[in-house]
């Protein structure tokens, strides 16, 4: 077990790499196990769910290599389609799996996925998709049986809303599909478009990525080279991280495109943006400045999964900012934490914050309740007086690469420290 300790203060200031996108890799390392090929993938972030995800493919006969931050995977000789409650606990994204497995052998058993309690995300859309693309599935002693007795076949598929994770599995699946696949209603995340970049390099035919149509054609499939887009949500997280502490960075390996729906939130709250290429430089001054009301939208809207990292900058702000989460019903956890440090929030009907800035937070022992959280706890500390415990950091882990040591670099007065076992 260990802890972060954050004693906050201090302006960051220098220049920082934005790590490979955790939410594009883990469906791209899924969809690497039904090529039946060798993919190469650059960009890779070194992560605790990008782990659970190699140890999922290595369970079920993939052969899998990691050098720096390029993975390797030959699932030449995968053999397994039954994946166990133990791994699929290990992280939420795991459900991408079940198209993978659909596409390869045709069946498929796995069970409900794990990770971060932020709500219910059911996967009805997901099962609903796969049924009417052939498959059988029941349920038994909370493992999904998975069958596609006569194929997996193309169908018109609408979505009642735009999940990213049923958009990816249904895609997924399509890579065995006889006949045209057509997602309408479909996520328009750059992930999406990502996933379906990959899936073009190993023989797909995959129009309207990024829009709400996508059209979906097979072809003779095999493992590709990509490289993973630059994480979106990182950037947000140092965004946030200025935004309270103050000061002036430079991030490398930035897609400005990407960021279109977070940028003019944060520029409301006093962030100055310059954009050179692939660079990003963000500085925030003083204290920052309420945005009256922020709505968590799927793409293009501001993502929900920024939204805790934004809570903690309208934390320190001058006025009242209003935070409507629609995503998910269960994504305020990080607010009783946040009022730990000094923090003037109340949650009204489970979806609504009121947040009253305070001119000043003051460190306090907090624990991480969730990935996106607990990087708003750490962000919350760095502009805070005093000095901040973080425990349950493991969550952290699962999306935030070597995160200790870039803020450090950044200026930050921060460290990671081991508990004594008892």
């Amino acid at each position: 077990m260990e802890n972060i300790i954050i004693n906050g203060g201090r302006e960051l200031h220098g220049s920082v790499k934005l790590q490979g996108s955790k939410n594009s890799i883990l469906p791209i390392l899924a969809a690497s196990a039904a090529t039946g090929g060798v993919s190469v993938l650059h960009n890779c972030p070194k992560l605790s769910d990008v782990e659970a995800a190699i140890a999922i493919l290595r369970h079920i006969g993939c052969k899998v290599q990691r050098k720096g931050h390029t993975v390797i995977v030959d699932s030449s000789d995968v053999n397994g389609f039954e994946i166990p409650d133990s791994l699929m606990r290990e992280m939420r994204s795991s459900i991408v799996f079940l198209g993978a497995l659909l596409a390869r052998f045709g069946k498929a058993k796995v069970s409900a996925p794990g990770g971060c309690e932020i709500g219910l995300r059911p996967i009805d859309l997901h099962l609903c998709a796969l049924r009417r693309m052939g498959t059988s599935i029941s349920e038994e002693g909370g493992m999904l049986e998975c069958k596609c007795p006569d194929g997996l076949f193309g169908r018109h598929v609408t979505l009642n809303f735009p999940s990213v994770g049923a958009t990816e599995n249904i895609m997924l699946a399509a890579m065995n599909a006889k006949g045209e696949t057509v997602i309408t209603n479909a996520a328009r995340e750059p992930e999406i478009v990502d996933l379906a970049e990959y899936l073009n390099k190993c023989g797909m035919n995959i129009t309207g990525a990024g829009q709400s149509v996508i059209r979906i054609s097979g072809g003779k499939i095999s493992g590709a080279e990509h490289r993973i887009i630059p994480d979106r949500i990182v950037a947000s997280t140092f965004m946030a991280a200025v935004a309270c502490a103050g000061g002036r960075i430079n991030v490398k390996d930035v897609e400005k495109e990407h960021l279109a729906p977070v940028i003019p939130v944060f520029e409301n709250a006093g962030c100055i943006f310059d954009f050179n290429g692939k660079e990003m430089t963000v500085e925030s001054f003083g204290r920052p400045r309420r945005v009256r009301l922020l709505r968590t939208m799927p793409y293009p809207g501001f993502p929900t999964d920024s939204q805790a990292l934004f809570m903690a900058v309208a934390a320190k702000a001058s006025g009242t900012s209003i935070i409507s989460e629609k995503i998910f019903e269960n994504r305020f956890r990080h607010v009783p934490e946040l009022i730990k440090m000094g923090a003037d929030i109340r949650v009204e009907d489970c979806c609504v914050a009121v947040v009253e800035g305070v001119k000043k937070l003051h460190g306090a022992r907090v624990t991480a309740c969730d990935l996106r959280g607990g990087s708003a706890l750490a962000v919350a500390a760095t502009g805070a007086e005093g000095q901040t415990v973080i425990e349950n950091i493991h969550h952290i882990d699962r999306g935030c690469e070597a995160f200790e040591e870039t803020l450090s670099a950044l200026g930050a007065d921060i460290k990671r420290v081991a508990l004594l076992q008892e």
